[in-house]
Formats: C-alpha cells, sequence, structure tokens
C-alpha cells in the first residue's frame, strides 16, 4: 500500500468517525404516551408525545414522528428540569474543610467572580441530579462587603463547559448585622447607586463633546453598577424584615431596576406593595420558625400566601448546596400547607426561569430539552427519576451515595477498603 493510499484510508476513517460521532449526539429521541406538565398555558397533557432532536424540543404531540430512539413512557410524569438557586454548588465540597471552599472570601466585592472556582465534578452535583435539577444559580458567600459578588448559570451535566453563563446578577446581603447598624448597609447600596447613576448621566453630557485622550475608563465596579442601573443585570437582595423591603420597592422605583427579593420572611406582610412594584420572592418554603427579631413571620404557608397574593414565587434552598436534592420535598411541603400544585411547580421551573432570565423551566416547542421523567409525582417523597435529559442528552443518575452503598454492601472476603 502507498503512503497516499495509506492518507486517504486514515483521513476516510477519521471522516467516517467524526460523521458517526455527529450522528449519535443528533440522535431524536421521542418521548410517548406520558402525562406532560408543560409548566405554560397548554398545563397537563395526558397520554402525550414529546420528540427532542439536537438538543431542543421540536415537536409536542405531533400527528407522527420518525425519531430515532422512541421511550414509552407508560403514563409517568415527565416534567421541566427543575432549576436551583442561590446556593454554593460547584464551590464547596466539604464544608468542615476550609481548602475545599470557594464560596467566599473577605476581601469580596462587587467584582467578585465565582465563577471562575466552579468544580463541575463536585459529588453533590451528581446527587442534585437525582432530585431532577437540571440547572443551577449559583451564588457566593461574600466577604465583609454587603456586596457578596455575582451570580452564574450552570448546567448540571457535570461536564466542564457546564458553566452556561457568569457574571449574570449582583448579589447583595442587607438587614440584622451583629455590629452596628443595618442603615449602613442600605445606605452603602443607596449610595452606590446614587453615585453611579451621575457618573452615567455626566458621562452622557461628555460624550456629546470630543473625548479628551485623558479620559478614564470606567473601574469594573462601575461597569457591574451601570449594567444593574440599565437592568442588564438583576439586583439579588437576601433580607428578611418588612421595613427593609419596603426600602428596595423604593430603591426599585427610583431607579428602574431589576430587583429580586431572596428569603423574604416579611414579604406576606407586603404582599400586596410586592405585587404593585413587579418584585419576584425566591423563598425556602420550608422556614417555619422565626430564626431572628427580621423573620418573625417565617412560615410553612408563606409561600402559597405569596403566590395567591399575585407575587411571582420561586422555591429554593438558598445556602448550602448539600441539601438541594431536597428542592423538591420543599415544593411539596409548600403544596401541603396550602400552595397551589400548579403554582409550585412553576416555582421550582417556569417561575425561577422568569427570574432569572433563563431560556428553560418549560416544555415548549423550542426550548432547550431540559427534561425528567418521574416514577411517580415528584413531590412525593418515595417517587424516584427515571430518566432525565439535559439539553437533550440523556444524564446518568448514579451518585457517589449510590456507588458507596454499592461498595460497602458487596460482599466479598476483603477488606472494604480493598473492593
Amino acid at each position: 500500500m502507498t503512503r497516499f493510499t495509506q492518507s486517504a484510508l486514515a483521513m476516510s476513517l477519521s471522516i467516517s468517525l467524526a460523521l458517526s460521532t455527529n450522528v449519535a449526539q443528533a440522535e431524536s429521541v421521542a418521548i410517548i404516551n406520558a402525562t406532560v406538565h408543560t409548566a405554560t398555558e397548554q398545563g397537563v397533557l395526558n397520554n402525550a408525545t414529546v420528540v427532542i432532536e439536537n438538543g431542543t424540543i421540536t415537536a409536542i404531540n405531533p400527528q407522527s414522528s420518525q425519531a430515532d430512539k422512541t421511550i414509552d413512557a407508560k403514563g409517568a410524569m415527565l416534567t421541566p428540569g427543575f432549576i436551583a438557586a442561590m446556593n454554593d454548588m460547584g464551590l464547596v465540597e466539604v464544608g468542615a474543610v476550609a481548602t475545599s471552599r470557594d464560596a467566599s472570601d473577605k476581601e469580596a466585592n462587587i467584582t467578585f467572580d465565582p465563577s471562575l472556582a466552579f468544580n463541575p465534578k463536585a459529588t453533590t452535583i451528581s446527587f442534585a441530579r437525582k432530585g431532577g435539577i437540571t440547572r443551577n444559580i449559583v451564588t457566593s458567600g461574600g466577604g465583609e462587603s454587603i456586596f457578596a459578588g455575582q451570580t452564574f448559570v450552570v448546567d448540571l451535566t457535570g461536564e466542564f463547559d457546564s458553566v452556561i453563563a457568569s457574571n449574570t446578577g449582583l448579589f447583595v446581603q442587607l438587614g440584622a448585622t451583629d455590629e452596628g447598624s443595618r442603615a449602613m448597609g442600605m445606605q452603602q447600596l443607596i449610595y452606590k447607586l446614587d453615585d453611579a447613576k451621575k457618573a452615567l448621566s455626566q458621562e452622557s453630557k461628555t460624550q456629546k463633546k470630543a473625548k479628551d485622550s485623558s479620559d478614564e475608563e470606567p473601574s469594573r465596579e462601575d461597569r457591574v453598577i451601570a449594567a444593574v442601573l440599565s437592568g442588564e443585570k438583576p439586583l439579588i437582595v437576601a433580607v428578611d424584615r418588612a421595613s427593609d423591603i419596603i426600602q428596595l420597592i423604593k430603591l426599585k422605583q427610583d431607579y428602574d431596576l431589576d430587583v429580586v427579593i431572596v428569603n423574604g420572611a416579611d414579604a406576606v406582610v407586603v404582599a400586596e406593595q410586592l405585587v404593585q412594584a413587579n418584585i419576584p420572592v425566591v423563598i425556602d418554603a420550608m422556614r417555619n420558625l422565626p430564626d431572628s427579631f427580621d423573620s418573625l413571620h417565617n412560615s410553612l404557608n408563606n409561600a402559597g400566601k405569596l403566590a395567591k397574593a399575585g407575587v411571582k414565587v420561586a422555591i429554593a434552598l438558598p445556602g448550602d448546596s448539600h441539601s438541594i436534592y431536597a428542592l423538591r420535598y420543599s415544593a411539596g411541603n409548600a403544596v401541603a400547607n396550602g400552595m397551589n400544585y400548579d403554582d409550585a411547580l412553576a416555582a421550582v421551573t417556569a417561575n425561577i426561569a422568569d427570574i432569572f432570565h433563563l431560556d428553560s423551566g418549560r416544555i415548549a416547542v423550542g426550548k432547550p430539552a431540559d427534561l425528567v421523567l418521574w416514577s411517580g409525582d415528584p413531590f412525593e417523597f418515595s417517587s424516584k427519576v427515571q430518566k432525565m435529559w439535559i439539553a437533550g442528552e440523556e444524564q446518568s443518575l448514579q451518585s457517589r451515595q449510590d456507588e458507596l452503598r454499592e461498595r460497602y454492601l458487596n460482599k466479598t472476603d476483603m477488606p472494604a477498603g480493598y473492593r
């Protein structure tokens, strides 16, 4: 065989391999006979078919489908993938081990970008998938400033390219402090916004004139605040007390901000004002007791009360990522305490996607195929994830906990450490 022939054969094999890989990646899937909870105005579709192709939902209940693979759901529930929020997943492995904690830093400020430390191989990620979670809004724990840093969005594939977007929102922590006055934190926020607004107004005026070569570029902090003032980034504020929430409503009105309340124990007290101001609340539906003088109105029925009042509610488990698996239980408890079932499902899918400007959270044509097929009602403790797709790719449901169980239940004469 000549060198030319060998080269041509190698090239041909390479092209064939590439084509076969592309075909595998582009495999279309039809999920048939599913009870589809769309989280849209279509509501629940019985005995429905959902077709996935190239990572996207391409058809719902088509007259016919020619998918490469067909999965018979046999009436099981198909929901959008759940979206977790405001936790440190991928930034902390073991909370008690300082060297595995990357969620906060003493010097963290407005520009802090925790996505630079995100570990897609963290063991918490595969475990969260078993709870039906396909995407997550990650946040830092901040530092000594009220400005804790910026949020970022990830999918839960566990791949190294799973950071979908970084620097997506500015996270601020207000309220009671161990030392000093809460007024100082609120004042810092007001002054920062006011100074930035004045600077932008001045810059707009000077742009009408020829710029001098000595003009300085805006600082990184200035660019972040400018994005908040323009509505490009939401101002995400962790706060509980009603009086602080009222101050934030005024800030939204004064500066035309995209404000998101996180925690909001007292939000039920000012629900009407929140509806009028169009401010959503990201709430932990399991907070049932006052844990400070700021949260005297904590109750298991708060999520339902807010939703009934017309507030856009998202259910989350802010903070520690090791409990994120239980997001569906938080939503289920909200239903048990008066929240409408569809509202609870929206609170972990469509609503949270809307609040954080994600193109997901619904089963609709054109949306990313982030889907979960359940053995039963996802809000029931005994239900399990049967299959999961993220952007059309089926995901493993094996976690480190499963591997440990198999390791230590596997009978062998060897000591456990050698299995």
